[in-house]
């Protein structure tokens, strides 16, 4: 079986994308760079799904990018529940809040652009569902930031975990290759974190669920 075969079954058999998704999906890979970095529809209904399953109060996103993953995560809130992201890169901050408003979110997603460590520092939360999708160097450093932050029993999950395949150990790695190193390294430590309970879904691009303990 081809793995776009397999794509595209799973895709025909999720629920489609919300007609406000679906233009974002369109309009990111028309008109930003690295459209890629967008969750897309597959994901997307599973981080939807998820949010449901978790019905958070308080979510944490690190790494908006168009605010895709972020509208999709806020389907789960519950009534009074709120959302946080994080973005690094100016130039998407028109596009992620004019998405935000059409999407009747305003006051319920709160978006924050710039260095996701700074902006942690102003955040005082307890988060019951976290999102990391930034830079992979940082995979570690952000887990380390957030999990005390997490209630017990909360969730997180990490996108990107397979590095378009990198990450596994038959792949041959160059030295110079710091972000395939840095997601094999944060794997591994995760696997051996005994303050969470982990599944490692083959995802997309890989997608790592975390339980705090």
């Amino acid at each position: 079986m081809h793995p776009d075969d397999l794509q595209t079954y799973a895709e025909h058999h999720t629920s489609p994308e919300p007609d406000l998704l679906r233009r974002l999906n369109r309009e990111t890979h028309v008109q930003v760079l690295a459209p890629r970095m967008l969750s897309g529809h597959l994901q997307g209904r599973v981080l939807s799904m998820l949010s449901h399953m978790v019905r958070p109060r308080r979510v944490l996103e690190l790494g908006t990018f168009t605010g895709y993953s972020a509208l999709c995560l806020a389907e789960g809130l519950t009534a009074d529940g709120e959302l946080h992201t994080v973005e690094q890169n100016p130039e998407l901050e028109a596009r992620i809040r004019r998405y935000v408003q059409e999407a009747g979110l305003v006051g319920r997603i709160h978006l924050h652009i710039g260095d996701a460590t700074a902006v942690l520092g102003t955040l005082i939360e307890t988060w019951d569902l976290v999102f990391i999708d930034a830079d992979k160097i940082n995979n570690a450093h952000y887990y380390e930031l957030v999990l005390p932050q997490v209630r017990p029993g909360g969730f997180m999950l990490i996108d990107n975990v397979l590095w378009s395949g990198k990450a596994l150990p038959s792949y041959p790695l160059k030295p110079a290759d710091k972000d395939a190193h840095a997601v094999r390294a944060f794997n591994d430590f995760v696997q051996q974190d005994e303050r969470v309970e982990n599944v490692f879904l083959p995802l997309r691009d890989g997608l790592l669920m975390v339980r705090k303990r």
